[in-house]
C-alpha cells in the first residue's frame, strides 16, 4: 500500500495541486482536526474535496480519528511546541483509538494523509503514516513537498 502525506502551508494553490496529481494518490485523506478555518484558504474542506475531483481527479475523505484531540492541541501551543511531549501523547492516542483496526485500510490506501504543517518532521501526519507502517507492515510511505 503506498501512503502519501503532505501540507498546505507555504505552498501555493498551484505547487500544492501539482504535487497531488503526479503523486498518483487517490484521495486526500484530511487529518487535521480543524478544517473550516478561513486561514485554510483553498484548503478548507469543501473548496478542498471540489478542487481535488476537479484538479486531480481525487476523492475527499476527513478522518478526524486520524487527529489530536483539541484538548492535546491546545497543549501543545501553550508549551510552545514541546514536539516530543506532543508526540508521546499522540501515539498514546493512536494506540488507545485503536486506529489500525478501527480505521478501514481502504480508506487510507492509495491516499494522501493532509495537514496543515508544511514539512512532516513536526506534524501528525507522519506520526500516523508511521503508526500504520508500523502496525499493517505493508505501507510505503512518501512525503510530498
Amino acid at each position: 500500500m503506498k501512503l502519501f502525506t503532505i501540507g498546505f502551508t507555504k505552498k501555493t494553490a498551484r505547487r500544492f495541486f501539482e504535487l497531488l496529481r503526479k503523486s498518483g494518490a487517490k484521495r486526500i485523506v484530511d487529518v487535521r482536526l480543524n478544517n473550516v478555518s478561513q486561514l485554510a484558504g483553498f484548503a478548507k474542506k469543501d473548496d478542498l474535496a471540489y478542487f481535488a475531483k476537479e484538479i486531480c481527479g481525487m476523492d475527499y475523505v476527513h478522518l478526524p480519528a486520524l487527529a489530536p484531540s483539541q484538548e492535546m492541541l491546545a497543549q501543545y501551543k501553550k508549551q510552545r511546541g514541546d514536539w516530543s511531549a506532543y508526540e508521546r501523547q499522540f501515539l498514546d492516542l493512536m494506540q488507545q483509538r485503536r486506529i489500525e483496526d478501527t480505521i478501514p485500510r481502504e480508506a487510507v490506501a492509495d491516499g494522501c494523509l493532509l495537514c496543515s504543517e508544511d514539512k512532516p518532521h513536526h506534524c501528525h501526519r507522519r506520526l500516523v503514516a508511521e503508526y500504520l507502517k508500523q502496525h499493517w507492515g505493508d505501507v510505503d510511505v512518501a512525503h510530498l513537498g
